[in-house]
């Protein structure tokens, strides 16, 4: 079971995130907070696997709460959800240390995909965020004179490794490339981690980025055939 906390100012909220998880199935909803500074407190004492942050909240916001859950919980993974997606929010909550970010106008499907990929410690972003962080990423890169072809140079990948990669960049959970390509994900895992070592990456949000870098993917994450 993956013990979940919810962390949001509106009651209704928390009450719809609650049924939802609960009747999905392999989710304990260990406890809920109506501000930054409870959520605080619950996460140290009841120890979830994934807390599900709003951002704005009384008392104490999201991002602050995320960055003290962190300090005394490293392995915690923190997911945002929430209403706002504008820059200050995205990065700042990023920055903070959460390892997903979503958006309440999403599918239920999506947000429990998201919790189970959190507990996981696979990064999710909703399709707008990602947009936004690639979007930024690219543009950094454009200005900078890069120092290392290395980082940027899909030759160095086998054909399974770039076909993992797009499908990466396509916002593919492991589970679901392995279930595409009929590989098991044992195999998938082992396929991600050596295109990200050849590439120097850190995380599945470089992966994304470097993915739509290389027109591995279109501009809305849809693999490109035959790049």
């Amino acid at each position: 079971m993956i013990r979940v906390l919810i962390a949001d100012d509106q009651m209704l909220v928390r009450a719809g995130v609650s049924l939802l998880l609960r009747t999905a199935g392999s989710f304990d909803v260990v406890g809920e907070a109506g501000d930054g500074l409870e959520t605080v407190r619950l996460a140290d004492r009841l120890r979830p696997d994934v807390v599900l942050m709003d951002l704005r909240m009384p008392r104490m916001d999201g991002i602050e709460a995320t960055r003290r859950i962190l300090e005394s919980q490293p392995a915690a993974r923190i997911l945002v959800l929430t209403t706002f997606a504008d820059d200050g929010s995205v990065y700042g909550a990023l920055g903070a240390g959460a390892i997903g970010y979503l958006v309440k106008d999403g599918a239920p499907e999506e947000l429990i995909d998201a919790v189970r990929r959190a507990a996981r410690g696979e990064p999710m972003l909703a399709a707008a965020v990602l947009s936004r962080v690639v979007d930024r990423a690219v543009t950094a890169h454009a200005a900078e004179r890069p120092t290392d072809d290395r980082s940027v140079d899909r030759r160095l990948l086998t054909d399974r490794e770039r076909e993992v990669l797009t499908l990466v960049g396509a916002g593919l959970s492991n589970a679901e490339i392995g279930a595409r390509l009929h590989l098991g994900v044992t195999t998938v895992k082992t396929h991600v981690s050596a295109a990200m070592e050849k590439l120097r990456l850190r995380n599945r949000v470089q992966a994304a980025v470097t993915a739509h870098r290389l027109g591995l993917v279109d501009d809305d994450f849809r693999p490109v055939p035959n790049p």
